[in-house]
């Protein structure tokens, strides 16, 4: 059985699809509400590396409180990203499926999705 945990936010249409994707595969994964509970450090590191040649896809840079910072990320350091995405859940990219604690997968792209799991 693979371990999966699904950060996700209740009212994004984007994660309920994800979570629908995973439950119509019968797959068992471990939902949390990111804006209550955003990813733990090693997550968002794990993110950062996996994305490093563009931190900013670890944000949801549509929402407002993305577009409320007004921040260059390229100009912050890692650990004020983490600090940052820590400090609101609505920041981060969603969903964040972590996958097996060693992927993770931003946003829903079932192509994507059906590649990794399939």
């Amino acid at each position: 059985m693979k371990k999966l945990i699904l950060y996700s936010y209740l009212k994004c249409s984007t994660c309920r699809k994800a979570a629908k994707w995973l439950e119509s595969r019968d797959f068992e994964f471990k939902l949390i509400d990111i804006v209550k509970e955003p990813p733990l450090v090693n997550y968002l590191n794990l993110a950062l590396e996996q994305y490093s040649d563009d931190k900013k896809r670890i944000f949801n840079t549509r929402g407002l409180a993305y577009k409320t910072l007004n921040l260059d990320i390229y100009g912050l350091s890692k650990e004020e990203i983490i600090q940052l995405l820590l400090s609101d859940g609505k920041l981060i990219k969603r969903p964040f499926l972590i996958y097996e604690e060693e992927k993770v997968i931003l946003g829903f792209n079932e192509i994507e999705y059906a590649k990794q799991f399939i």
